[in-house]
């Protein structure tokens, strides 16, 4: 049966800059488009249409590149209804390296298969959609699977401890991490509010932006 296309923004390889696969080199697919409009977004860009691309050409980029890892982000990856075979294709072919799939947390992870991990965005107030949330989401998390705080300021900081505790996020997933919102916290400030909170989370940076390979 003929697979449908998916739209694409770009692909490349670079140094994974996030999650707790930082530092390896990854092959990154990022699909086109997203539903929500985050107020510190740095992916604008993925915004629009992009390019018709075929699943299998897709596929052949990563079992052809040499990194240690793969990651099909956006733009928002759920949307598109070829991003499940997209994974699956990339997860049996590609040797046994792992692929990573970065959601925003609005749409239903049980999309994504077994064998491929979510790194799943949960949206603090100062992103503007934190009411877009789908919380089952926290319900739905495998052992292999992480999620990503991104804090503006205190208020967010204190939000996202109370749903980590709430749902038990730590207990249900391989890593619970925070970042500071790049212009408006500081990680210094996030880093000693961790401290004091007490909660088992990583503080996380975004190592792509300090090293500019791509």
């Amino acid at each position: 049966m003929k697979t449908k296309p998916v739209w694409v923004n770009e692909t490349f390889t670079s140094i994974q800059g996030e999650s707790t696969w930082a530092g390896l080199s990854c092959f990154f697919v990022r699909l086109s488009g997203c539903n929500l409009r985050c107020s510190y977004c740095d992916t604008t860009h993925a915004y629009p249409r992009g390019r018709k691309t075929s699943i299998r050409s897709l596929a052949r980029r990563f079992f052809d590149s040499s990194a240690a890892i793969a990651e099909i982000t956006g733009g928002e990856p759920l949307s598109q209804s070829g991003f499940r075979e997209l994974a699956i294709r990339m997860r049996d072919g590609g040797g046994g390296r792992p692929v990573l799939v970065e959601t925003n947390g609005s749409r239903n992870i049980s999309l994504i298969p077994d064998g491929v991990i979510a790194i799943m965005d949960v949206k603090c107030p100062g992103s503007g959609e934190a009411a877009a949330m789908d919380l089952e989401n926290l319900k739905r998390l495998r052992p292999q699977d992480e999620v990503k705080f991104v804090v503006a300021d205190r208020k967010d900081f204190e939000w996202a401890c109370r749903v980590v505790r709430k749902y038990k996020v730590v207990a249900q997933c391989h890593a619970v991490l925070f970042s500071p919102v790049e212009g408006r916290l500081t990680p210094a400030a996030l880093a000693k509010w961790v401290l004091d909170s007490g909660l088992p989370v990583r503080v996380q940076l975004q190592l792509h932006k300090v090293i500019h390979v791509k």
